[in-house]
């Protein structure tokens, strides 16, 4: 009989824009750190090994040692290549005063009611 095994989806963003997902089959007890190495997504890029990548599940970063489950998402977290707050400043000097937030135009006409 075979060892009894969890399924796991590992999911690394090495880019905007770009997604990989990988299924990846683990011995039951498996730790968080495990399905790192079992992803190969360190291997696949070498620039990565040696900056803190944090990693964690279904959004919340947790050590290596973590037991994982069946069904769970092994995330790869890389560093902000852009300040949130200078993105959002940029964003608001694109769009304008008009379309954000308290500037926003109130409607001139009242909805309709049912």
């Amino acid at each position: 009989m075979s060892e009894p095994s969890i399924r796991v989806t590992a999911v690394f963003s090495p880019c905007a824009g770009q997604v990989l997902e990988e299924t990846l089959n683990l011995p039951t007890g498996s730790t968080l750190g495990r399905a790192i190495e079992a992803s190969g997504f360190l291997r696949r890029w070498p620039e990565l090994i040696g900056t803190p990548v944090r990693c964690g599940v279904w959004g919340r970063t947790l050590g290596h040692d973590h037991p994982l489950r069946s069904g769970d998402r092994v995330e790869f977290y890389r560093a902000l290549t852009v300040d949130p707050k200078t993105a959002r400043r940029e964003r608001f000097s694109r769009q304008g005063a008009r379309s954000a937030g308290l500037f926003a135009r109130p409607e001139t006409a009242p909805k309709a009611r049912r």
